[in-house]
């Protein structure tokens, strides 16, 4: 199984070290990550200055490349350029910080998937709901994550899913299960806090209300809270055919 590891954290994220340790163990890994952090970057996409890959030399089997780009261009050159065989499978993480609700459509990741399953290939986001790097013991990540790999890996993933997974930070003993659950939309996590400068102008930046929110029942946010790893099935969009005909009645009296 040949498996690319990308993510929006930077290259030298320690989530992404103990990504492509654990994926050693169930095929050949390929890493190709943004050479500094990328988060909230969407769909971006790098047209008019070059991209370059700098190979970098880390303790884990994986060829490992930084790239001047986002991760949507990471997995763009997975496919094109350095792959010899055709990728199975494209993993981003572990993302520092849950990835949950309207996250999904700011963050670098949503475009990675988008990249991935535009080739038909199928994408897994593994996020962490912890903040403090300093403190995080990725061996019990690690052991908390391999069991759903595990499971990802023995059942057949359509080419055109995305699973976003977010862990608790806990131990496999401790944590109370996995759940497939909805992201909740309803719920703005980040909203704008003005303040003043020196000289009486306001300026804005954006708050972070993750912990303050009270959440919906049974959502992603809900459950995660509670102690669940959570997964969260997202679909790339296709034009429907339901919806061209509706438009082709509107204008067939147009010419």
């Amino acid at each position: 199984m040949n498996i690319l590891i990308t993510n929006e954290d930077g290259i030298f994220s320690p989530g992404m070290k103990a990504l492509a340790e654990l994926l050693s163990h169930f095929g050949n890994v390929t890493v190709i990550c943004p050479e500094t952090e990328k988060s909230a970057y969407s769909y971006k996409i790098t047209s008019r200055q070059p991209l370059k890959l700098k190979k970098v030399d880390f303790s884990f089997p994986a060829e490992t490349y930084a790239v001047n780009g986002s991760p949507a261009d990471c997995v763009k050159l997975g496919v094109d350029v350095l792959e010899g065989k055709k990728l199975d499978i494209v993993f981003s993480g572990i993302n520092i910080g849950p990835n949950v609700g309207r996250d999904l459509y700011s963050s670098g990741i949503i475009a990675a998937a988008q990249e991935a399953m535009v080739y038909q290939i199928p994408f897994i986001s593994v996020s962490l709901e912890t903040f403090d790097t300093r403190k995080i013991k990725f061996d019990i990540v690690k052991q908390l994550f391999y069991q759903v790999v595990d499971v990802i890996i023995q059942n057949k993933i359509p080419k055109n899913l995305m699973l976003n997974v977010n862990l608790p930070y806990t131990s496999k003993e401790l944590c109370k299960g996995v759940r497939a659950v909805p992201m909740d939309l309803s719920v703005s996590r980040y909203n704008f806090t003005g303040l003043n400068d020196p000289h009486g102008h306001i300026y804005y930046w954006l708050k972070d209300n993750y912990q303050e929110w009270e959440v919906n029942e049974g959502t992603d946010y809900d459950l995660l809270r509670r102690g669940f790893i959570t997964i969260s099935p997202i679909e790339l969009v296709h034009t429907k055919k339901r919806r061209i005909d509706q438009l082709t009645r509107w204008f067939q009296y147009h010419k």
